[in-house]
């Protein structure tokens, strides 16, 4: 059972809060989602259709009204706090629309499209006031004037030009021109004769709106004294990503909250960060975009949160109580480009749930594609590369969140080489072993001490993509991109047993249920759990789209926490135990209900007795009762009697009994007496109102005209019967006797 879902709430676009902070709106694909930023979970969805992206939206000034722009050129008004959508019309652009916002009274809404237009609607009034043309290509950013009285709008377009528009006159008075690349954002000064904007250029430029000219340029810094005066830093990352243009921090948007004194970032890694904006102090982190998942950990001594590896060379950590985040820096490869990074990092969770990294280490040529920890004792890691190389990694004695990082050295004797990539490694539950599985289409085994190597486990037909061992048994798993599971025996390295039915490559498994069974993930999506001792498949779970890479159960081994290519992180439940008791609970109650059943039909309460054989749904229970109640001396009134007496459902159910009651000629007529009951003393119109009516009618019919057809044909021979005996009974004794005489 899944129990929680971490999944894609934001893929790009704009982020909006509400005035008091507690709700932001971001958009994913063709929905906009509105985050509770105390729990960071998705409380509303407000959702266009499957096929219509939306590609801009805004919120009021007020929080009242969300308006949505889809690629169908088409304006939706939500009531989102209901999810409820009352009105839509039509943008008139020829284009989608880029961007929109309302302006301080929350009545006019401004749409910039794709079309080079901007347009202006009265939102109460529901008509177009302005239609504003002049600008050059998209229209990726309006804004309108603070001040509702000066009635002027502001906007950029694709040639770094802002452009103030008269909404008395429509028509353009000014061109703010200093950018040397796209405008990203204005803001205005409490005075509101101030604008102050920002680019792609990395320049801001504050604005006399006056004079319509430029006061200076500056980089976030004191307007007066253009210094800087606070910077904010982030934990372990590489100086050479700070200042990248393209950098993995490259901040998209920024928005302040006044009221609860945050300010709210958004970066090219869809990652949502909320500082102090006193102090620039991390608040809160919501990973609004995971991208391709490719391994999940349980974290903490309690399993209390999760790791997340991406596509991404930031680490995410979950708490599951939450669903808070934790976003890791520190790592420079980019796991999606083939070069990941050649070095590793320990990291470990202090008291209050903060991650530090306390020790790394470098020694690989290429990136390290595999790990796998000491299960015993925290004292050594074994990592495989794309190098082609096996390191066993000595891990210091004493490392701790407050000492500055240590260095691992590999150890001398652990160097171990591979003709093709190794896909996984693993530690024995004993630290003794290690295996390996690798392209080339076999897993191999190793002593843990000096990698010296024991043994090749060869049968699979492609590639070996995961390897474990059983924790109870001297057994050895591993699944191949031939869609098998293969289990292994550690001392004759033969093959015990072949698990086949994945019709994908399989690319994780993990032995689950105290080693009692495999749970294998596929790249189809599918999860399929496995019994060990009778080979049989017992389930089989479809909850994700894309192919799964990340596989892992808790201590406890009673929940499991899977990640796919979909971005979508799921925590399972063991509920093996639980339905087992509900099962033990629904039998039991079964037992009673049938004991006080024959009870009930004992004692001749027949009504009580019909309720509850409806209730337990025994179409022959209840057919039981019916012939009991027709037996009787009043059999046909105390029947109607109690039939009227049932709830509509209740008569539904017996209306559907009697369908298949008709097909039969031994039960026809408790059927017909069903079917009779009801068509007397009901009407056509609460008829009309019975679950499947219609099909039961369809039903009925065929086989009362054949029973029907029967029953004429009885009468008409029963009569045939009768008039043979009155045309061959002999004539009366005294006749017979004068005719003799005769």
């Amino acid at each position: 059972l899944a129990e929680l879902r971490i999944e894609p709430f934001y893929k790009g676009g704009r982020v909006q809060m509400t005035h008091d902070g507690e709700y932001m709106f971001c958009a994913c694909d063709n929905k906009v989602n509105v985050v509770d930023v105390a729990t960071g979970t998705v409380v509303n969805c407000i959702e266009e259709d499957e096929e219509e992206e939306i590609t801009s939206f805004a919120l009021s000034k007020d929080d009242e009204i969300l308006v949505t722009g889809s690629q169908s050129m088409l304006l939706k008004q939500w009531d989102w706090p209901e999810n409820k959508c009352t009105r839509t019309w039509k943008a008139m652009h020829t284009a989608s629309m880029a961007s929109m916002a309302f302006d301080s009274s929350s009545t006019l809404l401004a749409t910039g499209g794709c079309d080079s237009a901007i347009k202006v609607w009265d939102v109460p009034r529901q008509y177009c006031t302005h239609n504003l043309k002049g600008s050059t290509g998209v229209v990726h950013l309006v804004e309108f004037h603070p001040d509702t009285s000066k009635l002027q709008l502001f906007s950029s377009s694709m040639d770094n030009t802002i452009r103030v528009w008269d909404l008395k006159s429509s028509e353009c008075v000014a061109q703010l021109e200093n950018h040397y690349s796209s405008v990203t954002s204005l803001a205005f000064s409490p005075d509101n004769e101030t604008l102050i904007s920002s680019g792609r250029d990395k320049i801001c430029t504050v604005w006399d709106l006056n004079k319509g000219e430029a006061k200076g340029i500056l980089r976030v810094w004191d307007a007066a004294s253009a210094t800087c005066v606070h910077s904010q830093s982030l934990p372990c990352l590489p100086a050479a990503c700070v200042d990248q243009e393209d950098g993995l921090q490259s901040l998209m948007h920024c928005v302040l909250v006044p009221m609860k004194s945050q300010i709210v970032t958004v970066n090219s890694e869809r990652n949502i960060c909320m500082y102090d904006a006193q102090t620039l102090e991390l608040r809160k982190q919501f990973a609004g975009n995971n991208g391709e998942v490719l391994d999940v950990r349980f974290l903490g001594p309690r399993d209390s949160h999760v790791v997340v590896a991406t596509n991404s060379p930031q680490l995410k950590v979950f708490e599951l109580v939450t669903s808070n985040c934790q976003i890791l820096h520190g790592h420079t490869g980019r796991w999606q480009e083939g070069c990941l990074s050649q070095g590793i990092r320990i990291w470990r969770m202090n008291d209050h749930g903060n991650v530090f990294c306390v020790a790394q280490g470098l020694g690989h040529m290429q990136g390290v594609g595999a790990l796998s920890c000491s299960r015993m004792k925290e004292n050594f890691v074994v990592t495989a590369s794309k190098d082609n190389t096996m390191k066993v990694w000595s891990i210091p004695e004493y490392i701790t969140a407050r000492e500055p990082t240590a260095r691992m050295q590999h150890q001398k004797t652990s160097l171990c080489f591979f003709v093709k990539d190794v896909n996984s490694v693993a530690v024995s539950p004993n630290d003794k072993l290690i295996a390996t599985a690798s392209q080339d289409k076999t897993a191999k085994l190793w002593t843990s001490d000096n990698c010296e190597q024991l043994g090749t486990f060869v049968g699979h037909k492609r590639g070996v993509w995961c390897v474990q061992f059983s924790p109870v048994d001297r057994i050895l798993a591993t699944s191949s991109a031939d869609g098998t599971v293969k289990l292994w025996s550690l001392q004759d390295f033969s093959c015990l047993k072949t698990f086949e039915g994945h019709e994908a490559p399989v690319l994780k498994i993990i032995f689950v249920s105290g080693g009692g069974q495999v749970l294998s993930s596929g790249a189809d999506g599918l999860m399929k759990l496995w019994t060990i001792n009778n080979n049989v498949c017992v389930k089989t779970f479809d909850a994700h789209d894309d192919k799964v890479l990340g596989l892992h159960a808790n201590r406890r081994d009673n929940a499991l926490v899977t990640g796919s290519a979909d971005s979508r992180v799921l925590l399972w439940k063991d509920v093996t135990q639980t339905e087992l008791e509900e099962e033990q609970v629904k039998q039991e109650e079964q037992i009673l209900k049938e004991q006080k059943l024959s009870n009930l039909l004992h004692k001749k309460k027949y009504l009580k007795a019909l309720g509850l054989a409806i209730s337990l749904d025994r179409p022959h229970t209840v057919l039981s009762v019916i012939k009991a109640i027709l037996k009787e001396a009043n059999g046909k009134e105390d029947l109607e009697k109690n039939l009227l007496k049932l709830r509509k459902d209740q008569k539904e159910a017996v209306l559907k009994f009697s369908i298949t009651w008709n097909t039969n000629s031994r039960n026809y007529l408790e059927a017909q007496a069903v079917v009779e009951t009801l068509l007397k003393h009901e009407t056509p119109e609460s008829l009309l109102q019975y679950e499947g009516i219609k099909a039961a009618v369809e039903s009925l019919l065929p086989y009362t005209e054949r029973h029907f057809q029967r029953l004429g044909r009885l009468l008409q021979a029963s009569m045939f019967l009768d008039f043979m005996w009155q045309n061959m009974k002999l004539p009366d004794a005294a006749t017979w006797d004068e005719e003799m005489d005769t």
